[in-house]
């Protein structure tokens, strides 16, 4: 899955695809390095950033999902949790909904059921704006299946399949270091759940604090080793900003199972 922000404020690339000629470029080249889906996001998620309109989402995500649905081979993932950017999604072309709340929002989980696509449900604790100030868990593994092993129950009594489903630890989503890393350790532990597991790992702090604090451009080599770690420890799909790099390590470590788009 390859990452495409069209913000102003995302923590690696926030700015550099605002222009639609910019966005769809950019898509063709991760379809070409390799990616069998491509993930829009309108709205940064990333510590203390600012709220986002359901208008302005609209105006970034939606005539990039049409531009990609028209010009590009790929799967179209929409990152959002509110219920009108989805349907406008879904409606232009996008087939997946890939949401940081996991459908927690007022009508996201009806609108979900109504549009009868593929869901990933991640895990944060808190909300962005605030969800690094003081994250804490008993046990961050059990404390994250248990929380999704709900989410699952709740979509299916929803009306939404479990065959739509699939899961997301969260990495960076309310988490210190060591809850990243322990997650990370005990990735296996998710395959509990019987479902897709999609893991997001590029270019975040967790990586960069053991690069001697890098900065977010140095940390495509760290993120890589982190991907291929997270697909030998069993994640169907990985998030990632460096598609080409991501993709030739896991064909050199024997890992990449090709999927057509």
């Amino acid at each position: 899955m390859g990452i495409l922000n069209v913000t102003p404020d995302s923590f690696s690339d926030g700015g550099e695809y605002l222009a639609l000629n910019a966005a769809l470029s950019q898509a063709a080249n991760m379809a070409n390095s390799g990616a069998d889906i491509i993930d829009i996001g309108g709205e940064s998620t990333r510590p203390g950033a600012s709220a986002v309109t359901v208008e302005e989402e609209l105006q970034r995500v939606i005539p990039v999902v049409e531009a990609i649905h028209k010009n590009i081979n790929v799967i179209i993932s929409v990152d959002t949790s509110k219920p009108e950017v989805m349907e406008a999604a879904v409606n232009a072309g996008a087939g997946l909904i890939n949401d940081v709340r996991a459908l927690q929002e007022d009508g996201a989980m009806a609108m979900a059921a109504l549009l009868d696509v593929p869901v990933s449900l991640m895990h944060m604790q808190g909300q962005p704006r605030t969800m690094q100030e003081s994250p804490d868990y008993e046990d961050v593994t059990d404390d994250v299946i248990r929380f999704l092993r709900g989410r699952i129950a709740d979509c299916e009594l929803a009306g939404i399949p479990r065959s739509n489903l699939l899961i997301d630890p969260g990495f960076g989503f309310g988490k210190r270091l060591e809850h990243n890393y322990k997650l990370l350790r005990d990735l296996h532990g998710f395959k509990s759940l019987d479902l897709p597991l999609l893991v997001g790992i590029s270019r975040k702090s967790m990586v960069g604090a053991v690069l001697d604090d890098a900065p977010v451009g140095d940390r495509v080599w760290g993120s890589v080793g982190a991907a291929v770690v997270a697909v030998e420890r069993g994640a169907d799909i990985v998030r990632v900003h460096d598609v080409k790099e991501t993709r030739e390590a896991l064909l050199g470590a024997g890992l990449l199972r090709e999927q057509s788009a």
